[in-house]
C-alpha cells in the first residue's frame, strides 16, 4: 500500500457482477442464472424475496475499504438501476455519495456493457486527474486485466475487489493489492458449511426430487417405485454435499500450502546473504503482496501478520523485541 495517508482514490463498482457473484455464493453455483426469470417477474414472491435478502451486498463495507487508502475522490457503480435486483441498493448507495452511471442493456444481458464504460471512464479520469494515487476495481471479470494493467502503467497503485469463488486468477495478479468481498470488515462472514457447499445444494435436489415422485404418483405408474426412490434420490443429494464438503476442504488445505510456499519464496528472495537474514516482518508482507496480490492473513483466519508466521514455525523464525518484529527462512539443516 502506497500513501495511505495523502492517497487520493477514485472507486469503480461493476455493480451487476459483485451482486450476481455473491448471489451464486451465497445460494451455490449458477443459482442466480436459474433464478433470474423469477426474480424479472416477481421480485415480491415471499421465497425469491427471502433469497435476495439473504445475498445483499453491504456497499458500506467496501466504500469503508477503499477509504482506507486514502480520500475517495470520486466513486461510481455501473448497472441498470430499473433492475428489481439493483434497485433495492439505490438508496444506501445515494446516502454513500455514489453516483449510480446507468446502463441501458442494448440486448438481453447487456454482454460487457459495465466492462467497457467503465473502462472507459477509468482511463479517462485518469489522464483528467492528474493527483489520483489510487483506484480501486470492484469486480471479478478477467476482462479488467488490461485496465488494471494500464491504471499500473500509468502510475497508480491498483486494489481489486471480488467475490471469493467468482474472481478471475488474472485479474488478482494484475492488481497490486487484491482484497475478497467476503473478507472485508463487517461483511457478515456465510456459516462453515454454507462456504463449503455454497449454499443449499442438497435441500434443493431433494426438493426437486420429490416433486417428480409426486408427478409419477398422479399418473397412477410405479407408486412402489416412487416410494422406493426418495431415499435413494436423497441419499444421492446427500453424497454430492458430503464430495463437495470435501472438495472444500481439499482446495482450503491447498491454499494453506500455497501461502506456506509464499512465505517461504518472500524469504528467499529478500534476505540478504550478507548478515543472519533477518528482515522486518513488513517487508516480508510486502514482498508476498507483490507475488500474490490476494494474500491476506485474516482472510486466512490470522489477526495479525505475526500469528500468520508463528503458524509457519517450521519454515519461519520470528523474533520480536519492543516494537520490531523480525523474521527469517529457518535453516531446514539444522
Amino acid at each position: 500500500m502506497t500513501e495511505t495517508q495523502n492517497g487520493r482514490v477514485a472507486v469503480y463498482l461493476d455493480f451487476d457482477n459483485i451482486v450476481l457473484s455473491w448471489y451464486d455464493r451465497v445460494h451455490g453455483r449458477n443459482s442466480f442464472a436459474r433464478d433470474r426469470q423469477r426474480i424479472a417477474d416477481d421480485p415480491t414472491d415471499a421465497e425469491i424475496a427471502g433469497r435476495l435478502q439473504a445475498a445483499v451486498v453491504d456497499v458500506g463495507a467496501i466504500i469503508d475499504y477503499a477509504s482506507s487508502f486514502g480520500t475517495l475522490v470520486l466513486t461510481r457503480a455501473y448497472a441498470d438501476w430499473s433492475s428489481p435486483i439493483n434497485a433495492e441498493y439505490r438508496s444506501q448507495l445515494v446516502a454513500r455519495a455514489v453516483d449510480l452511471v446507468q446502463l441501458f442493456p442494448a440486448a438481453a444481458y447487456a454482454k460487457n456493457g459495465a466492462d467497457i464504460r467503465l473502462a472507459v471512464d477509468t482511463v479517462e479520469d485518469m489522464f483528467r486527474l492528474d493527483d489520483l494515487t489510487h483506484v480501486v476495481i470492484v469486480a471479478g471479470d478477467s476482462d479488467y486485466v488490461p485496465l488494471a494493467q494500464r491504471c499500473k502503467r500509468l502510475g497508480r497503485y491498483v486494489v481489486g475487489v471480488g467475490v471469493a469463488g467468482s474472481t478471475a486468477k488474472a485479474l488478482t495478479a494484475a492488481c497490486d493489492e487484491f482484497a475478497s468481498y467476503d473478507s472485508l470488515p463487517g461483511v457478515k462472514a456465510l456459516p462453515r458449511e454454507q462456504r463449503r457447499v455454497g449454499g443449499a445444494t442438497g435441500d434443493v435436489a431433494i426438493a426437486g426430487s420429490e416433486k417428480s415422485d409426486e408427478e409419477v404418483a398422479k399418473t397412477g405408474r410405479g407408486s412402489r417405485r416412487a416410494s422406493a426412490s426418495r431415499p435413494d434420490r436423497a441419499q444421492r443429494a446427500a453424497d454430492q454435499v458430503d464430495a463437495e464438503t470435501v472438495e472444500a476442504a481439499e482446495d482450503i488445505e491447498e491454499r494453506d500450502t500455497e501461502m506456506t510456499g509464499l512465505l517461504i519464496r518472500a524469504l528467499w528472495l529478500t534476505q540478504d546473504k550478507d548478515d543472519e537474514g533477518w528482515l522486518h516482518s513488513s517487508v516480508v508482507k510486502q514482498q508476498m503482496r507483490r507475488m500474490d496480490p490476494s494474500f491476506n492473513e485474516k482472510a486466512l483466519g490470522f489477526r495479525s501478520f505475526s500469528a500468520f508466521l508463528k503458524s509457519r514455525a517450521e519454515v519461519a523464525e520470528l523474533e520480536e523485541s519492543g516494537h520490531e518484529r523480525l523474521v527469517r527462512l529457518r535453516d531446514q539443516n539444522a
